[in-house]
């Protein structure tokens, strides 16, 4: 088993995309309007990640979720750098709810929010091993 994707509702379709392409460098690889199911989906990707993106195409049914610690759910993505990491996020204006966190030896890690308040940690594990 392995995972295939993650999947964040936001309440405009276009707008997500924009933020995650073009602030976060994801690359759209696919896209869905169902009249249905009254919604509309994307998907990303940036390196093994796949992001799901879901609007509801109903008006007034999306619903902004609060940002609140442990910042539970959110999707966790590896850096190399957090510290790079942290540079890219405010070249981008866009703000980090917490960090940088460290286990001394161990992980560094922080949080942000995407336009929708969906939470996204960058973690820089330490070690190797």
């Amino acid at each position: 088993m392995r995972l295939d994707h993650v999947a964040f509702e936001v309440a405009d379709l276009d707008a997500a995309i924009r933020f995650y392409v073009e602030r976060l460098g994801f690359v759209e690889t696919w896209r869905h309007r169902n009249e249905e199911e009254a919604e509309e989906c994307a998907f990303l990707s940036a390196g093994d990640v796949r992001l799901e993106l879901l609007a509801q195409l109903t008006p007034g049914k999306f619903q902004r979720p609060e940002i609140e610690s442990p910042y539970c759910p959110h999707l966790a993505l590896a850096v190399d750098d957090i510290d790079a990491a942290v540079a890219q996020l405010a070249e981008q204006d866009i703000p980090i709810l917490r960090g940088p966190l460290i286990v001394e030896g161990e992980v560094r890690w922080l949080y942000f929010a995407d336009l929708d308040n969906n939470v996204i940690e960058y973690v820089q594990w330490l070690k190797t091993s």
